[in-house]
């Protein structure tokens, strides 16, 4: 999308560890390593708003930095960072905020928007909190199922997923704009676990990020994907199998693990 219109820039699409991943040395990663078309950053995405000349970030990765160098590749980045939005607090998802103290950036109170816990969990958190104390970051409680206007015409609704909330709740977000709309549901259990269905889900928004974090229960050695529960994307597709095309044409899948063979 070009012009005035708000966009989404997908700033990465792999899980919190990307691709390839420290420590792993099966062939997925030897050849992530070898070809850097084949690497992976965090699950994120930019959000840019151009005719309030504005733009935000979801979810903080690890990989932040290179993220932000493509967020200015793709806008001003003399428009700065106007909040960041948290969806939990698992470490490829928030824990790129500490970037913006005083050692690195000495952002100058950066809103971020996070629900109850993850608020509370920033706060009373070291080193997170030092961040709140030094006014790096100033926290905008968000509210699971309400909008929050981010911009004239954009906005934010934070939609809860059952996931592993050990430090916080967990969110997807939808973002609504004036035209357009796109739901990023990085992490959840389960879509069958869910109080909405992903039909409903699907049926309000023009593009969705969903988690695909294995493409099947086996793939992983030496650990269980019980002790990390996510979604297939095998056992996803079988569930949107009854899905109109146009519907199942509205999905992204992310989050991928470096074990993923859709990498």
């Amino acid at each position: 999308m070009s012009g005035e219109a708000p966009f989404a820039l997908v700033l990465g699409s792999a899980q919190d560890g990307g691709v390839p991943q420290p420590g792993c040395y099966r062939p997925c990663c030897i050849a992530a390593r070898a070809d850097p078309a084949r690497r992976r950053l965090a699950a994120s995405l930019g959000v840019v708003d151009p005719a309030s000349r504005q733009r935000w970030i979801i979810d903080c990765t690890p990989s932040f930095p290179q993220q932000l160098a493509v967020l200015d590749a793709h806008s001003d980045p003399s428009w700065g960072i106007a909040g960041i939005l948290l969806t939990h607090a698992h470490i490829g998802h928030y824990t790129g905020l500490i970037h913006l103290g005083r050692e690195v950036m000495g952002a100058a109170q950066t809103p971020v928007y996070a629900m109850p816990r993850m608020g509370a969990f920033l706060r009373t958190d070291a080193p997170w909190k030092q961040l709140v104390e030094q006014e790096h970051i100033v926290l905008r409680e968000l509210a699971a199922g309400v909008a929050t206007q981010l911009a004239p015409g954009l906005s934010v609704v934070p939609w809860e997923v059952p996931h592993r909330d050990e430090l916080s709740e967990t969110v997807a977000f939808e973002l609504r704009g004036p035209q357009r709309s796109a739901l990023h549901l990085p992490d959840i259990d389960a879509f069958e676990a869910w109080n909405r269905t992903l039909s409903e889900a699907l049926s309000g928004v023009e593009r969705a990020w969903i988690d695909g974090t294995f493409f099947t229960a086996d793939e992983l050695v030496g650990r269980q994907v019980s002790d990390m529960p996510h979604p297939c994307i095998a056992d996803t597709l079988a569930l949107l199998a009854d899905l109109p095309a146009a519907e199942r044409a509205k999905i992204r899948f992310t989050h991928l693990n470096h074990s993923n063979p859709v990498c």
